[in-house]
């Protein structure tokens, strides 16, 4: 484990950090309040402080203040809005000139999860039928997991906002696993949900009866073009779960940066990671991807999608640290 820095001005810089990462996150906090962090690193000896790296999380918008260079690293949850960023498709207009520093692990999928009782066998059901579908999803209306319904409705020729125009209903929810949302499937008051998290709903779900559907082929490959993977989640992984299901894959949070950002930061960062990979908090909640170790950071896995190409930077310090070809 690499030592902590000493001096004062490390004390004065965790300070900060610990200030800034208790109010962030706040789990009351709602999703489109103050729940995120924009660190700066630089000079503040003068009378204005002077960045050199900028980093924040954030929704995947902050994708073109990365490109623009009014920030210089950002996070983005999944790997495929990355993607779409990068090919200018989905909710990106044109193509943003970025690359991947390193993927931080997070194994995940996206369910389209129903009652049988609604009679609803697919999801073309729900359009030919105009069905008032009492939805469970999540409240944020700018959260990736709302963004891929709307990217698969349309697909189908309708939207969220036509949906509640047929009666339908939006049960909303903070997280996956939200109280409200597990409450709502015990009591019969949904008709459906789709989400990602499954580690928090999924098994309980089909438990109570839920049944996955799945998109249609042709649908499918529009959301391949659009940078979503398609994946199949193995039945043997979950007891109630009767078939392999295909879904969509929502793994990995991509830590990325500008085309143009001088490879020698790009190394550094790494540098950083790893130095720093004991005191990150690593996703450990999944027996079916543990965290491999920093090598797994800028790899292709089950949990780190890589259709984005590395940042030269990021690529020569995975190469002579033995962690690529």
């Amino acid at each position: 484990m690499e030592p902590l820095p000493k001096g004062a001005n490390f004390l004065r810089c965790k300070l900060l950090w610990e200030i800034g990462l208790h109010i962030a996150g706040d789990p009351a906090t709602p999703y489109d309040g103050n729940r995120d962090m924009c660190i700066a690193v630089g000079r503040g000896s003068g009378a204005d402080f002077a960045p050199w790296l900028r980093m924040a999380t954030g929704a995947p918008h902050l994708a073109h203040a990365v490109a623009e260079g009014s920030l210089d690293l950002a996070i983005v949850n999944p790997s495929a809005l990355l993607t779409q960023a990068v090919r200018g498709v989905g909710v990106f207009d044109k193509p943003l000139p970025l690359r991947m520093v390193a993927n931080y692990p997070s194994w995940d999928r996206f369910a389209f999860m129903v009652n049988p009782r609604a009679g609803i066998r697919s999801l073309a059901d729900i359009r030919d039928r105009r069905f008032p579908l009492r939805l469970s999803t999540r409240e944020d209306r700018k959260h990736s997991s709302r963004m891929l319904i709307e990217q698969v409705f349309r697909l189908y020729g309708f939207t969220l906002a036509d949906l509640e125009s047929w009666g339908g209903s939006l049960q909303l929810n903070t997280g996956p696993g939200d109280e409200r949302r597990m409450a709502a499937m015990r009591a019969g008051t949904i008709d459906a949900i789709f989400d990602e998290g499954l580690v928090r709903w999924f098994e309980e779900a089909l438990a109570a009866g839920f049944e996955p559907i799945a998109p249609e082929p042709d649908v499918f490959s529009a959301l391949e073009s659009l940078g979503w993977r398609k994946v199949v989640i193995p039945a043997r992984r979950y007891p109630h779960l009767r078939e392999d299901y295909p879904c969509i894959d929502f793994s990995g949070w991509p830590l990325y940066t500008r085309a143009s950002l001088p490879d020698d930061d790009v190394y550094k960062i790494c540098a950083a990671i790893h130095a720093r990979q004991q005191q990150i908090q690593w996703e450990d909640d999944n027996p079916w991807a543990p965290f491999e170790g920093i090598r797994q950071i800028g790899t292709e896995t089950e949990s780190t999608p890589m259709d984005v190409a590395l940042h030269p930077g990021a690529e020569r310090w995975f190469r002579e640290h033995g962690y690529r070809a």
